[in-house]
């Protein structure tokens, strides 16, 4: 078989000795060396060439490009490029798959220019930090060994697909998967009728094999306890007053059950504590009163959705949802799929689930979609609600940032206090709104504050005749917000 080329990227007099271990380590691993070959410039014996058309050269013809990067930039070529630099362009030009870990010791030393390296590449792609020798050779041998898996050179069951628990249908509830059957009926038109028996609805999940055993994913859908199984299937929430983690907390829950369960209890958490506004009875139709969350419902499920569903159950960490004052984190532990980047989750990207034996089934009770679209839908309905743009960090787990205050707050929330002390939540939002786009229209504040059309008429009539609006140029001008 071919093996794979390892080009190794770096400035050499700082990574001397990594360099040199990776290479040593990577021939000579019992599985690494069976299908992996690396280059370093070192060990290129003297010819009439080039350095520069070498080291260019062998990145055209690795597969994979391997970038250390620390605190130096190295030599720079008349065009103020760093031989380090141009390699990781060309690869990234070429599409290479690309590895990169940077040392996280001594940064305030770092050049400026190896700084800006650094944003460049983090901006593309997905990177890992090490310390020492040890935590980039464990880092490096991860990275790989994943690389094979998803590109198939080698293979074995996932975790949603394995079935060496020791459980059995005792261990699961029928009426859950009677449930499951009814739901999915009505949300995706599912083929089976709700009195399917529980083994052919598992036959037809592929959650249990031809000898009966259950498939990880059967517990963790259908389970009766499936922390019995996985203890840290578990949900941890909690709640704080300020925007850091410290004591006291005003609330802190543990979450068991199924997935489903997982969900909506950590769902109910968030939603039951931040703020709720309520409108009044001529805002709805007859006896209805308008609600309003601070939070965008779906948004929230999703991310929740997202971590319990693509989490690495593997993992001895849990999902943790915690909601600060400015803020809510959802932590998964986790990682992207090979290939998938932070940035790439803000527009259209693959669906490629990491537990795809319980993705179906959430997909099938409307819990997820299929088509990759979950990470948009939480940056969509944030900007619906006038919300700052949702955040996604990649590091040792998966976080995902859903701002509870608003990009407008942000931006007003120290100035012109007067303006917007004394005036109720829908009109401070208003306010806000129109603070940073005057010329705005009726129906673009109808549907950045989710309310109807003739209630923004309402506010806006009483704003003006309370002196704190004024219109100039009538129906193309703009609003005028006045001092109190």
């Amino acid at each position: 078989m071919k093996r794979i080329k390892i080009f190794i990227s770096s400035v050499q007099s700082e990574f001397a000795e990594e360099r040199a271990m990776l290479c040593h380590y990577i021939r000579t691993d019992a599985l690494l060396g069976k299908f992996f070959e690396p280059f370093i410039f070192e060990e290129v014996p003297a010819n009439e060439y080039a350095a520069s058309n070498v080291y260019l050269k062998e990145v055209e013809l690795c597969d994979i490009y391997l970038g250390l990067y620390g605190n130096l930039y190295g030599y720079e070529d008349a065009y103020g490029l760093s031989p380090t630099e141009r390699e990781y362009d060309l690869a990234a030009t070429l599409h290479k798959s690309r590895l990169i870990y940077i040392k996280s010791i001594g940064e305030e030393k770092r050049h400026p220019k190896e700084a800006a390296l650094i944003k460049k590449v983090e901006r593309d792609i997905v990177r890992k930090t090490f310390v020492d020798i040890d935590g980039l050779r464990t880092s490096v041998y991860a990275s790989l060994i994943r690389y094979l898996e998803e590109k198939e050179y080698i293979r074995w069951r996932p975790f949603d697909a394995s079935n060496d628990n020791g459980a059995n249908l005792e261990d699961l509830d029928e009426d859950k998967m009677r449930n499951f059957i009814h739901m999915a009926r009505a949300k995706r038109n599912f083929p089976l009728p709700v009195e399917t028996s529980p083994v052919s609805l598992l036959t037809h999940l592929d959650l249990i094999d031809e000898k009966g055993r259950l498939a990880n994913a059967a517990i963790l859908l259908f389970g009766n306890k499936p922390q019995k199984y996985f203890i840290t299937s578990e949900v941890k929430c909690v709640q704080f007053y300020g925007n850091v983690v410290e004591k006291p907390m005003p609330a802190y829950q543990i979450y068991r059950g199924d997935v489903f369960e997982l969900v909506d209890q950590a769902t109910s958490f968030v939603m039951s504590r931040i703020n709720n506004w309520v409108g009044t009875r001529a805002e709805g139709e007859k006896a209805d009163i308008p609600t309003h969350p601070e939070l965008p419902i779906d948004a929230v499920r999703e991310a929740i959705v997202n971590a319990v569903c693509h989490r690495d159950y593997t993992s001895n960490a849990s999902v943790q949802v915690m909601l600060f004052r400015d803020r809510l984190e959802v932590w998964n532990p986790g990682t992207l799929p090979y290939g998938l980047t932070v940035q790439k989750l803000h527009g259209p990207h693959k669906s490629l689930p990491a537990n795809p034996l319980l993705a179906d089934p959430m997909y099938w009770n409307g819990y997820i979609e299929k088509v990759g679209t979950g990470t948009e839908d939480i940056i969509n309905k944030c900007s619906e609600y006038g919300l700052k743009t949702p955040e996604f960090y990649q590091e040792e787990d998966f976080r995902v940032v859903i701002w509870r205050v608003n990009d407008n707050d942000s931006k007003c929330s120290n100035s012109d206090p007067t303006v917007f002390q004394s005036v109720p939540t829908n009109e401070k939002k208003l306010l806000y709104i129109i603070k940073e786009t005057p010329s705005v229209s009726r129906a673009t504040l109808s549907k950045r504050l989710n309310i109807s059309e003739r209630q923004i008429r309402k506010i806006l009539d009483q704003l003006r005749k309370d002196g704190v609006l004024t219109r100039e140029g009538g129906n193309s001008g703009k609003w005028i917000i006045n001092k109190m």
